[in-house]
């Protein structure tokens, strides 16, 4: 039997892997792990934490992505996901660096304080930033 399943990384295809990478440092605080120089091109890793984001560069054709929280296709990755503090600081911050595609949206009939903005990376991914959210541990047995 295999050990233990960890989380490793998400590829993404990069009209200009400077911009994304800039874009994920600044504005999510991700910091450059590895650089994978593979002659005519290279692959750039970002961690923050244990996740990794893997930066390939491709075609300048964007994302075929649909509006607000991402597309909706069966087998596309809907959207990137992360929490922070505030939302609005996060806008704040992030000025015109990206486009808001949904939200901010409050979710408060569900989790009291949760809110959620979509924004469009410089490649045309969705990328959600939330606060608030928690899990559910209703399920969960006194004690367990």
């Amino acid at each position: 039997m295999p050990g233990a399943m960890v989380w490793s990384h998400v590829g993404l295809n990069c009209a200009d892997q400077k911009t994304t990478e800039e874009f994920y440092t600044r504005h999510f605080g991700f910091t450059r792990a590895r650089v994978v120089d593979l002659g005519e091109a290279r692959i750039v890793f970002l961690r923050k934490g244990d996740a990794y984001l893997e930066l390939f560069a491709a075609g300048a054709e964007p994302a075929r992505t649909a509006h607000e929280d991402g597309p909706p296709a069966p087998g596309r990755i809907r959207h990137l996901a992360f929490q922070t503090d505030s939302v609005d600081a996060f806008l704040a911050e992030l000025g015109d660096a990206a486009e808001v595609t949904l939200g901010p949206l409050d979710f408060d009939d569900f989790i009291c304080g949760w809110r959620t903005v979509w924004v469009r990376d410089p490649d045309g991914v969705i990328v959600e930033v939330s606060q608030g959210f928690e899990d559910d541990r209703s399920h969960e047995k006194d004690g367990a």
